[in-house]
């Protein structure tokens, strides 16, 4: 397929059903979601860090180094939050006029703008504002369950990559044993919340961690997520899977890349905590 055509258009996937518990149509969720986080915004970081026990940003890094992931990459983070992701894709570009922030909460690109001094877009990730073919490197940090249709949004990201660029998608799974599920379950339904509230006292800090146990319970299983990948254009499609809950899910937009980087994929044959997972 050449790169600059685009895949045949296929049905919407959205990323969960309807929680009728936080909104009553899924044309409610963006403005419910929006809200939830530009008012968790300032308590974020200080939210995810304990939710992450320390490793967050070590595991964001490597996560990013093992996509391809370079110095000299145009990086385009979408919804980048307060800058969790994008502050080590600066790391390891080295250069924070590379990496361009998107996000639909003004609260949330207000704090990464003024933690990383990127530039912010603000915007959805199904309607991406930026030039068709300008970018090296497409990031999603665990945003993809609070997305409308991931067939559009992976179509958006194919387009405004350049040939040979690449796309990072980072978000939890559910672990496939029982304990496993039932230990998460413990700990991001009834733990995190409850954490949250003690030490924010913000009470939509608490709902926005109630909310992503139960997008993370409903998620659409990673084969859909890569066949979505797979039917907008992306080539080399794969499924890393770190500790039985982090998915990296990545792909190439076909060409030779404009960008002159070292090895394309850091294998990890090595790494205990990593593995690739089967089609």
């Amino acid at each position: 397929m050449n790169s600059s055509q685009r895949p045949e258009t296929g049905g919407a996937l959205p990323p969960h059903p309807t929680l009728r518990r936080y909104y009553g149509r899924d044309a409610d969720r963006p403005r419910f979601v929006r809200g939830l986080f530009d008012s968790a915004a300032r308590d974020y970081d200080a939210i995810e860090g304990g939710m992450a026990l320390g490793t967050g940003r070590w595991y964001r890094r490597e996560a990013l180094r093992r996509a391809g992931l370079a110095p000299g990459m145009r990086v385009l983070d979408v919804a980048i939050g307060t800058g969790l992701l994008a502050r080590e894709a600066i790391r390891l570009t080295g250069d924070p006029l590379r990496v361009t922030g998107l996000d639909p909460s003004a609260g949330m690109l207000v704090e990464a703008r003024r933690q990383l001094g990127v530039r912010g877009v603000l915007g959805v990730g199904e309607q991406l504002a930026v030039r068709t073919a300008s970018v090296d490197f497409v990031s999603l940090g665990y945003a993809l369950r609070h997305l409308s249709d991931l067939t559009v949004t992976f179509r958006e990201f194919f387009r405004v990559l350049r040939p040979g660029g690449i796309v990072c998608v980072l978000e939890l799974t559910k672990p496939s044993s029982r304990v496993g599920y039932a230990a998460l379950r413990i700990y991001m339904r009834r733990i995190v919340p409850m954490l949250t509230r003690l030490r924010t006292r913000n009470a939509e800090a608490e709902l926005l961690m109630r909310y992503f146990w139960d997008t993370i319970e409903s998620c659409v299983p990673p084969a859909r997520i890569l066949a979505a990948l797979d039917d907008a254009g992306f080539e080399d499609v794969r499924r890393a899977l770190a500790i039985g809950l982090f998915s990296e899910y990545t792909g190439r937009k076909p060409g030779p890349s404009q960008v002159p980087v070292g090895p394309a994929r850091r294998e990890d044959r090595d790494n205990f905590f990593v593995r690739k997972m089967r089609r």
